[in-house]
């Protein structure tokens, strides 16, 4: 498990969503619409992903 990452991309438009789960992509790095970006692959990015999954594509990196 030498530093595991995941592809995550924001594929559906945080504007009609809660704001919370809205927050959440902002703090995952996701600002726009097909925005990718590479996280670790760990308990609290894995949260975050459960929370707003709804909205995004994730892929092994």
């Amino acid at each position: 498990m030498a530093d595991k990452k995941l592809k995550v991309t924001l594929v559906k438009s945080p504007i009609g969503a809660v704001p919370k789960h809205r927050r959440t992509a902002e703090a995952m790095g996701l600002s726009k619409m097909h925005k990718t970006v590479e996280l670790p692959d760990n308990a609290a990015t894995r949260g975050q992903i459960q929370q707003i999954g709804y909205m995004l594509k994730v892929e092994e990196a």
